[in-house]
Order: C-alpha cells, then structure tokens, then sequence
C-alpha cells in the first residue's frame, strides 16, 4: 500500500474516532499529526477528557464502535479500561487517549509532542 493511501485510512480513522467521542460528548477532542514528528510510529494520536469514570468509559466503547461499524476492526492493544482514568486504544495507525479531566492535565501528552500539528474539534 502507497504511503498516500495508507495516510488517507488513517485520516478516515481518526475522523471516525473524534465521531465517537463527540458522540458521547468528550471534552477538548484533539487530533496531532504524528506523521512529521521523529520518533513516532502512529499517524495520529486522538485525544480527549471526561469528568468521571463511566464517561471515560463511555466514550471508549464509543469509539470501538464507530471504529468497528466503519472498518470492521478492533484496537489492537487496550488499556486502563478496568480503571476508567485513562483509556488507551491502540489502533497502529490511530492512538486514542480518552482521560479523566485531572489525569489529562497531569500527563500532559499535548506538551509532550510539541512538534506535532494539533486540530481541535467541538463535541456534537
């Protein structure tokens, strides 16, 4: 697959998960173009916060399934769902971030990788 394909599908994909977390009304929904910063192996990181832990939980199920109904694929790597503070789904291509507020601003993953282009999105 050309490098222009692949990008696309991971454009897609990343549109289909800020989908889902503005579904269950995430909090300052960002997507960072990974694909010009050194060092990273995804196109897209996707993040966003919530104020409690079902939330948190909520927009994550979200996600697998907006992500399953379009592509007919499952993360390939998930974590933190059994504490409900800060979700990872792992989608090679697309990494989503789903954070309960006060862990967000702790990890500070935005600042983290400064290089990258960052796109803001509303809540539905």
């Amino acid at each position: 697959m050309s490098k222009n394909k692949n990008t696309s599908l991971s454009e897609k994909l990343a549109d289909v998960v800020i989908h889902g977390m503005q579904e269950k009304k995430g909090n300052e929904i960002v997507r960072m173009d990974m694909r010009e910063v050194n060092g990273t192996l995804s196109d897209y990181f996707v993040i966003c916060h919530a104020d409690s832990t079902a939330q948190v939980n909520a927009i994550a199920k979200s996600v697998e399934d907006e992500v399953y109904k379009a592509f007919g694929e499952d993360p390939r790597h998930k974590e933190g769902q059994g504490n409900g503070e800060w979700i990872l789904l792992d989608f090679i291509d697309v990494v989503v971030h789903i954070f309960k507020t006060d862990k967000r601003s702790h990890y500070n993953i935005e600042d983290l990788w400064g290089d990258a282009q960052v796109n803001t999105y509303q809540s539905a």
